[in-house]
């Protein structure tokens, strides 16, 4: 039986008396692969908003590796484990690809300022393995962002590649847990299909547990375990894609009311 890495328990949150979840349950096993639908509107991103520690919740628990997470400013959410993207990019446009990677592992270095002002050998030992791990990362996404681009801004980067990029900068975290908000949003079909393919080896090749928010249903069907389906800030309906596409409420969901014939 798989260890359960995250468990969320009658999560709720109010913006000025609008309820943007709902004592939502929530759950993820070790190595699962789950995928987050619903309209726009449901409370997708403020739910990964909340587990990352960027808004508090009104009520409820979030627990992960069975220690709550409730409290922790993003950055300590990151240094336990779990890493995110955005719906819309969110990159350093200004610093090198190789340098938003190196960033990301901030989290997990051991030298400190002194280090850093004496350039002292424990820090440039440190600063090596920092930039082989990027290195190894980027690869990860073939040659589309190393070699002679590992020195360039990421502001030249195509959408898809910023895309990419910011991907790679959530898996240097060294994190456990990768939450993945709509990752081929803006993709064309052929670099949705390479994009969902990674997805895939995410998991098989690199450890990752995964939940994703994506609209894309052929990219949910092809990597989810599991699929959950929000609606208005409550679990609609969940269980496997099949399950899930063909349940009616959610159809109505998306779909909106089948409008009723008139009687004459």
């Amino acid at each position: 039986m798989s260890e359960r890495i995250l468990d969320i328990n009658k999560l709720s949150v109010t913006f000025g008396g609008l309820h943007a979840l709902r004592d939502l349950d929530f759950h993820v096993d070790e190595g699962e692969i789950v995928g987050v639908i619903g309209p726009n509107g449901a409370g997708k991103t403020t739910f990964f908003n909340m587990i990352s520690g960027m808004v508090a919740p009104t009520s409820g628990e979030i627990l992960f590796e069975g220690k709550s997470l409730l409290g922790l400013d993003p950055n300590q959410v990151t240094a336990r484990g779990i890493a995110r993207t955005f719906q819309n990019v969110r990159l350093f446009a200004n610093m090198t690809i190789a340098e938003n990677v190196m960033v990301a592992q901030h989290c997990r270095t051991k030298q400190g300022v002194w280090g850093s002002l004496f350039n002292t050998r424990a820090f440039r030992q440190e600063e090596r393995e920092i930039r082989e791990h990027a290195e190894k990362v980027l690869g990860f996404f073939g040659t589309r962002l190393i070699g002679y681009r590992l020195e360039q801004p990421a502001s030249v980067l195509s959408y898809a590649n910023r895309r990419r990029l910011e991907i790679a900068r959530a898996m240097a975290t060294k994190s456990r847990l990768l939450l993945l908000d709509e990752p081929v949003a803006g993709m064309n079909p052929m670099e949705s299909a390479e994009l969902t393919g990674l997805i895939g080896k995410l998991r098989s090749e690199w450890g990752f547990t995964i939940v994703m928010i994506e609209h894309d249903m052929n990219v949910v069907r092809d990597v989810s375990d599991r699929v959950v389906c929000l609606d208005h800030g409550e679990t609609l309906a969940q269980g496997s894609f099949e399950e899930v596409s063909s349940n009616p409420d959610v159809i109505e969901a998306y779909l909106g009311r089948p409008l009723e014939k008139k009687t004459t």
